[in-house]
């Protein structure tokens, strides 16, 4: 069983998985981010040999989850899908089939790309920008929040990674949940993704994710 991790913000309560995903109890939404649906068929129509079974393998751990905690909303803060459509979007419609009863909010990323049909087809309410549930507020890229904006705010975009130090001079790298005052970054649900190092100050929670395991590091 893959493990998980209490975290509560404003005497909200959230569960950090091993998974890569949040799901928020007040409101039974799962919550994740940067899935990136088509991004290994886009790199295989490009002539790179990527494994075909990435998504699928993506898509049984987000079923898995939906499982687990039986949410009755999915949140997704941004790159859903990676590109233009190809077999991958299919293969994600599919899916969508199996959870017909599953709200589906997506928060626009950089990298989604699809036409609106595309996204009325799969039963999914986009949003541009932002997408507020009080007391917070979903983004793709934390940058893009306008400063007048107080509220908490759960985004994703730079795949965030921690660097771990060992003896002799070893360092681990892991992806991560990032926690700070203001914010929270969410690790790149696709496990076809690289990380972006994060240099937490001293305040600040961090959870780092290896294999099944969930470890708060800071």
């Amino acid at each position: 069983m893959t493990s998980f991790l209490p975290h509560i913000i404003h005497d909200h309560h959230f569960l950090l998985s091993a998974n890569r995903t949040v799901f928020w109890e007040e409101q039974k939404a799962l919550i994740l981010s940067d899935l990136h649906v088509g991004k290994s068929g886009h790199f295989r129509k490009h002539g790179i040999g990527i494994p075909q079974n990435m998504l699928s393998e993506d898509m049984h751990r987000l079923f898995a989850e939906i499982q687990f905690y039986k949410p009755t909303r999915l949140i997704i803060v941004g790159d859903l899908f990676h590109s233009e459509s190809n077999k991958e979007h299919e293969l994600f419609l599919k899916w969508r089939q199996s959870v017909p009863h599953l709200t589906i909010d997506l928060v626009l990323g950089n990298h989604d790309i699809l036409k609106k049909e595309k996204y009325e087809e799969a039963g999914i309410a986009v949003y541009k920008g932002s997408y507020n549930i009080d007391p917070f507020i979903f983004t793709h890229d934390i940058c893009d929040l306008s400063e007048d904006d107080s509220s908490y705010c759960f985004s994703g975009h730079i795949h965030p990674g921690i660097t771990i130090k060992g003896v002799g001079k070893q360092t681990l790298k892991f992806p991560c949940f990032y926690f700070n005052r203001q914010y929270a970054v969410l690790p790149a649900f696709g496990k076809f993704t690289g990380t972006h190092p994060i240099k937490p100050s001293v305040q600040d929670a961090v959870y780092a994710l290896a294999g099944n395991s969930i470890i708060q590091v800071q």
